[in-house]
Formats: structure tokens, C-alpha cells, sequence
């Protein structure tokens, strides 16, 4: 596979972040297209030893394997790969998991979006046909459903779906430009990634990819995940306001959303206040103050849906 600009053969690098995935490896490794000019394999402490199945298989001359001495989770193992394949100046990087769930010869959709300079980072997407959303176990539609809606808050991206599949290939350039330090370690990491994305203003693009779900073990508990994931999607929401609408600029959507939050809020209080005050003394709400609260809630919702759909309009013009 060539650059059509430039008739070269682009320089493709894959990372496999890997712990707990012996059984799968070896025929991930096997499925991974001639194109790809080199494989790194991130053994995270597995206790497994995948890295030593690695080097003991035929895949070893394509093939750099990396031993972590303690388990730092898929992010941590994901940022040490990102940093070797950065030694080998690459045009573009593929993170693909070890565990079988995904099909690496799918990697060539990921190729044209990126070498054409049209987008800056490419990933899957399960969702797009009823087919591959028909095979996803319950639990799982669920999660990712509402992670998906939580996600498209904090990083801003509302046409991308699916936030944490785990397939993904980023330009050489851009991903030079991710401050790796503040990516999480975690199963959050696709997550930040995508906030920081946004914060580089890079494209991103969803393809339609098809899970493979068998007999695979995953280590992300999704009630664990719908717990802990809000509340960093909560701090990258507000990180993302502050540096969009008030560090980097400040427009009438930065207002909107000022005077729409205290609106809001002081007619909740108010009206909360006012109730609970009225339910203790035996009273009843008089037709002012209720009015008072109406107008209030109202106006700041209004605005808020004001600055929501602006927020979404400019990121799709970005």
C-alpha cells in the first residue's frame, strides 16, 4: 500500500497493548496485513508472560515487544507503545487490542482517511448496523449507550459514537502534538484521548467496524465503569467549557451559558426552597413566587439549549 501523493509506501505502525490475551495473540498477530511495517507489543505485566509467547513465535522479526514491570492498565501500556512507535516517525499509529475482538485486517479502512490529510484520527464504530449491534451482549449496549451520550458532552465530539472501542489510528503528526502525561491509564483512555483531540481541534472520524464476540475475558466491569467514567467526563466537560468559551475565546455562547446557568439554578433553589419551606408552615405557594420560578427555569434553560446548540455547531464546523 502506497501514498497516492507521494508514491511512497506510508510507514504504518500497530500497538498492541496486551494482558491476559495468550490464547489470542498469536492469530491477531497472524491477521495483521503486510503493510504494516511494524508491530509493537506491549506486555503489561501479564501474568500470562504474552510479551516471552511473542518472542518465542515466528511474528518476532516484525515484531518489538515490550515488557512493563508493573501493570499500568491499557492507557499506560497504550501511551509506552505510542511512545516507540514516535521513535520510528511514523505517518500513522493503530492501536489494536490483543484480546480477538477485533479483526486487524480492517485496519486498511483506517488507511485513505488519514494519508489524504482529511482526518487526523480515525476509529470504530459497532453501531452502525443493526447487525453488529444485534450480536453485542445487553449489558454491553447499555454502557455504552450512556457512556456514548456522556462522551459526547466532555470532548465536544457529538457525531462519534461508540467512544470506547478500543480500534483507533491516529496521524504521526497529530499524535506528536498529545500531551501523553495527562491521558488516563485507565479504560478511560480512548476517552481522554478523544478530549484531547478536541482541544488540538483535530478531525475525527467514525467507520463502521464489526466486534467479535466469543469466548474473550474483559477486564473493564461495566457497572465499575459507569461509575468511575462520569466523573472524569465530568471534569474533561468542564475543562472543555473553560478553555473553549473562556480562555481561548469569549462570545455570546459564553454568555448564554453564564447567565443561563444562574437562572436555572437560582430558580431550582428558589423553588426547592420556597416548597419545602411552604410543606413545613402548612402554606401554600403564592401565585408570584411560582410565576417567579417558571420564569426563571425557563429563560435558563432556554439559554442553556441556546449554548448547547451553538457548542454543537461549532464543533461540526471545526
Amino acid at each position: 500500500m502506497r501514498n497516492m501523493k507521494t508514491n511512497k509506501r506510508p510507514n504504518i505502525v500497530v500497538v498492541i497493548p496486551c494482558y491476559r490475551v495468550s490464547e489470542k495473540i498469536l492469530d491477531v498477530l497472524g491477521n495483521i496485513p503486510s503493510f504494516v511495517s511494524k508491530i509493537i507489543v506491549v506486555d503489561d505485566a501479564c501474568p500470562e508472560k504474552t510479551g516471552k509467547i511473542v518472542k518465542q513465535s515466528k511474528f518476532s522479526k516484525r515484531v518489538t515487544v515490550i515488557t512493563n514491570a508493573a501493570n499500568l492498565g491499557v492507557g499506560g501500556a497504550m501511551k509506552i507503545g505510542y511512545l516507540e512507535a514516535m521513535r520510528t516517525k511514523p505517518d500513522l499509529v493503530v492501536k489494536v487490542d490483543g484480546d480477538g475482538q477485533m479483526n486487524p485486517r480492517d485496519i486498511s479502512k483506517f488507511i485513505s482517511p488519514i494519508m489524504e490529510k482529511e482526518y487526523d484520527y480515525v476509529k470504530g464504530n459497532r453501531f452502525f448496523s443493526f447487525e453488529n449491534v444485534s450480536q453485542m451482549p445487553l449489558i454491553r449496549k447499555i454502557g455504552n449507550l450512556a457512556l456514548s451520550f456522556m462522551s459526547k458532552l466532555s470532548t465536544g465530539y457529538y457525531e462519534i459514537f461508540d467512544p470506547n472501542n478500543g480500534f483507533t489510528a491516529i496521524s504521526g503528526s497529530c499524535l506528536g502534538q498529545i500531551p501523553l502525561k495527562n491521558i488516563n491509564n485507565g479504560y478511560f483512555f480512548e476517552s481522554d484521548m478523544l478530549f484531547q483531540l478536541n482541544l488540538l481541534g483535530a478531525k475525527v472520524l467514525d467507520v463502521s467496524l464489526p466486534a467479535i464476540y466469543n469466548d474473550e475475558r474483559s477486564s473493564l466491569r461495566i457497572w465499575h465503569a459507569l461509575i468511575i467514567f462520569p466523573k472524569n467526563h465530568l471534569r474533561n466537560l468542564f475543562k472543555r467549557i473553560i478553555y473553549t468559551y473562556y480562555l481561548r475565546d469569549f462570545n455570546v455562547a459564553s454568555v448564554q451559558l453564564f447567565i443561563g446557568s444562574i437562572l436555572f439554578y437560582w430558580g431550582i433553589y428558589l423553588g426547592l426552597n420556597t416548597w419545602l419551606h411552604n410543606m413545613s408552615n402548612n402554606m401554600a405557594s403564592t401565585p408570584g413566587t411560582i410565576v417567579l420560578v417558571a420564569i426563571l427555569i425557563i429563560s435558563g434553560l432556554q439559554l442553556l439549549l441556546s449554548f448547547l446548540s451553538f457548542d454543537m455547531r461549532l464543533q461540526k464546523r471545526e
